[in-house]
């Protein structure tokens, strides 16, 4: 069993700098504070600034060094103690240990031969890190006041990690204990590794993660420190964060409830980012117990389990009241125990998990396209689009696997591509209504002149966009051989080259059609026959085009992407915090009580306001 240790706050240690004073370090948390919820830079100022909040960050970093809260040992000395925990608790402890696997880390391995579809492991509610449980702890006075934490859980759950990490009696600290003491999220790169990033999807979704991390450390630094302000509600929103602190203090005093909880004496941004990250790379969403909502939640040992490629094999048993995983495949004795974590982008890892998934067959790049509303059709593709449900203005996804685009794409590109006659003929020709249903459908084209111009969009705007990077993939492919290079560095050039591999691909795709399109119009040969009852809706079960009227305006808060393929913009595509086994981002600001079905979300996301994010074994770094 892991060595008895009690949680100790280290407030000198080797390389620790002076104490600095109370007021000093308070100047350096309000300038931060304030810097980070300024409104947002202007395009192309976003580096400049993140560079500057990365250097006030790293002088608090500087004056905090030293004080910390740290355990005795390393985290493998605990393991034997969490699964003796797991066992009293009522968890199955049987058919698996932890173990070391490499490069992937600490893993679950087979100690003997386990069947695929086989319920091998389970986790009761007990063990649960979740909102709920928080809001029973020394954070609920908190918790009950502060808007912030009731509109985020993942930050409740961040502080709800470091409350109980800083008491000696948490009945989660066989779990804590084992947790990693640092990961491979961007929050952890130097900013030489971040640069690697530049011009790549991730940057933006990096660049804000780090924003978030820090103003929400230097906002609960204040409201845990010193003092709030008792003519407004407590966390009245982020845009008053920067305002509570200024000149006029007559109304301000100690919070009382944030007084109470276990970080005065240590509460470095060291310890938020870590608890950011711990929960970014293992959040899950639960049912609460009377099933009629969801709940973000850490479940232990279960997030030992590393990802491959495969289907979601983990849900919630209401009945039972716990979390149950069944074998994604047959597993030998002592071979690695793997869950999926979700059809998560390689971007989507990097930056919620801390790892890049080599053979990761979901991995895609996003693009943001749209009708320009000062084009002559647009009304008439937008009734078409309408019609088909989808917006005039939205994100797709250029795929890694071919096609490289999905159902919906081709709908849309169709439809972008349409001459007016054409238009005509899907709104008020024969089977009008009907033919929407072919738009995504390969087999029935609009026309050849129309697959041709559709394709060769295509290949002129992949052609554009990884003209945007500053390297080549023969340049990254080179760079990668250098033996010196840092694990982050490593890991944020994969994901460019793997960016620019899926527009490669895109362009050489796009080409072989159009070239093929090109023969069969010059060639005179007759278009598919419209068959209206032998069509297949789409070929992408996940992007059905339902007949679904909607209101052209709808869009209207959707930013207008002209699709002039020299305007080459790509986005990552937000998703939500998946239920157990599932998939999502949002680690930073998602709402704890949704409605939600049963299921429980394989590692989840922090949201959008503090930073982090999973999915079934998804967020955690690779091999933690």
């Amino acid at each position: 069993m892991g060595k008895k240790s009690r949680v100790k706050t280290q407030k000198s240690g080797t390389g620790a700098t002076a104490v600095v004073s109370p007021k000093e370090m308070m100047n350096l948390i309000s300038e931060l504070l304030q810097k980070c919820s300024s409104s947002a830079p202007s395009p192309g100022k976003e580096w400049e600034e993140y560079v500057q909040i990365r250097a006030l960050v790293e002088k608090i970093r500087k004056k905090q060094k030293g004080v910390s809260v740290v355990f005795d040992g390393s985290r493998e000395e605990y393991f034997a103690e969490l699964m003796a925990w797991a066992a009293e608790c009522g968890a199955s402890c049987d058919g698996f240990e932890i173990a070391n696997f490499a490069d992937e880390g600490y893993g679950l391995k087979a100690t003997r031969d386990i069947k695929a579809e086989e319920l091998f492991l389970w986790i009761p509610r007990k063990m649960l890190m979740t909102v709920e449980s928080a809001k029973g702890s020394v954070l609920g006075p908190l918790y009950s006041q502060d808007r912030i934490l009731q509109a985020m859980g993942n930050v409740t759950l961040a502080l709800h990690l470091l409350c109980e990490r800083a008491d000696p009696a948490s009945p989660w600290l066989p779990y804590i204990k084992t947790l990693p003491g640092d990961y491979d999220t961007p929050l952890y790169f130097e900013e030489e590794e971040v640069r690697h990033l530049l011009a790549t999807q991730a940057i933006q979704d990096v660049l804000s993660q780090y924003k978030n991390t820090a103003r929400q450390y230097a906002y609960f630094y204040k409201v845990i420190h010193v003092e709030y302000c008792v003519c407004l509600p407590v966390c009245a929103c982020l845009f008053h964060m920067s305002r509570l602190y200024g000149p006029g203090r007559e109304c301000f005093e100690t919070h009382p409830n944030a007084s109470k909880l276990p970080l005065k004496d240590a509460f470095t941004f060291d310890d938020y980012r870590w608890a950011v990250s711990s929960v970014m790379t293992r959040q899950n969403q639960i049912p609460t117990e009377d099933g009629s909502r969801v709940t973000l939640a850490l479940i232990p040992l279960w997030d030992m389990c590393n990802h491959t490629n495969g289907l979601i094999t983990t849900g919630y048993n209401l009945e039972d009241d716990r979390c149950e995983c069944v074998a994604l495949q047959d597993y030998k004795e002592n071979e690695q125990i793997y869950i999926f974590y979700g059809t998560r982008s390689n971007a989507e890892f990097v930056i919620h998990n801390g790892f890049f998934f080599e053979d990761n067959a979901h991995d895609r790049v996003k693009i943001k396209l749209g009708v320009s509303k000062s084009e002559r059709l647009y009304a008439m593709k937008a009734e078409v689009l309408a019609r088909a449900g989808i917006p005039a203005s939205s994100i797709f996804a250029l795929h890694c696997s071919e096609p490289p685009i999905s159902a919906q794409l081709l709908a849309f590109l169709r439809v972008f591509c349409m001459t007016e006659e054409e238009l005509k003929d899907y709104l008020v020709g024969d089977h009008a209504i009907n033919k929407i249903f072919t738009l995504g459908n390969t087999e029935f084209p609009v026309s050849w002149e129309n697959e041709i111009k559709l394709w060769t969009f295509l290949e002129t705007r992949a052609t554009l966009l990884l003209k945007t990077y500053k390297t080549t993939s023969e340049e990254d492919r080179s760079i990668l051989q250098k033996p010196d290079l840092s694990l982050h560095s490593r890991m944020a050039i994969k994901l460019r080259l793997a960016e620019k591999e899926i527009l490669e691909r895109a362009v050489a795709s796009g080409r072989t059609k159009r070239q093929h399109f090109q023969k069969q119009l010059e060639e005179g040969a007759p278009l598919p026959l419209y068959e209206e009852s032998d069509i297949a809706l789409l070929e992408n079960a996940d992007a059905k085009l339902p007949i679904i009227l909607r209101k052209l305006d709808e869009e209207g808060e959707q930013a207008d992407t002209e699709l002039d393929p020299s305007r080459a913009e790509t986005v990552l595509e937000p998703t939500e915090t998946p239920l157990l086994n599932g998939q999502s981002k949002n680690v930073n600001g998602t709402h704890e009580e949704k409605k939600g079905s049963a299921s429980a979300k394989e590692k989840g996301e922090h949201q959008e306001e503090p930073s982090a994010q999973r999915t079934e074994g998804a967020s955690k770094d690779k091999g933690e």
